[in-house]
């Protein structure tokens, strides 16, 4: 699922190249307002006419889009590296179909990582007991729980958290990288 995931992310970042461009920060508000400036974005584009492209913008989830993603300073993730870092690349890919795939599984790797960062630890499922289980009268009860070796493996656990390395994303906030104008993007 996490290639099919990194079409969509490639697809939205296409479609999207520039938004960023069309923003507007209202500030005469306590809050303030980010309003998109639709028609720049499409004229810019050469998409005015695109009917397709047009309701996905008066749409209620690109509203919410804008709204999360507007904020010049906010945590930055894959999508906005793609947005303002990859457009040349993306460019590049749409008549070379392999490079495109190696792109989409390089991006379904990072979405992977970004949601397991620790891959070496593994859960297993707890399989469901069989039929007439709770029959058997030859399991031996649950054994007690030694408090101090819980506090060892606790404290093992702990020292050896605090030695790995971060996570592959934080939470850290950053300037939301902008990425190239919308005018140099045309399609058609």
């Amino acid at each position: 699922d996490k290639e099919v995931r990194a079409i969509f992310l490639r697809l939205f970042a296409q479609l999207f190249q520039g938004y960023r461009s069309c923003l507007q920060l209202i500030r005469i508000h306590a809050e303030p307002v980010i309003h998109f400036h639709k028609a720049a974005f499409l004229g810019q584009r050469g998409l005015i006419e695109n009917d397709f492209l047009s309701k996905v913008l008066n749409g209620m989830a690109f509203a919410g889009f804008v709204s999360e993603r507007g904020p010049p300073f906010r945590a930055c993730d894959l999508f906005d590296e793609l947005v303002a870092f990859e457009v040349e690349r993306i460019k590049a890919e749409e008549g070379n179909p392999p490079k495109m795939i190696k792109h989409v599984r390089e991006l379904a790797e990072q979405l992977f990582k970004n949601e397991n960062p620790n891959p070496h630890i593994a859960f297993q499922k707890v399989p469901r007991p069989t039929e007439g289980s709770h029959l058997r009268v030859h399991i031996l009860p649950f054994p007690r729980i030694n408090e101090g070796r819980v506090q060892e493996l606790l404290q093992e656990g702990l020292t050896r958290s605090q030695g790995a390395p971060p996570a592959t994303r934080g939470d850290k906030k950053c300037v939301v990288p902008a990425g190239p104008p919308v005018g140099m993007f045309a399609y058609s």
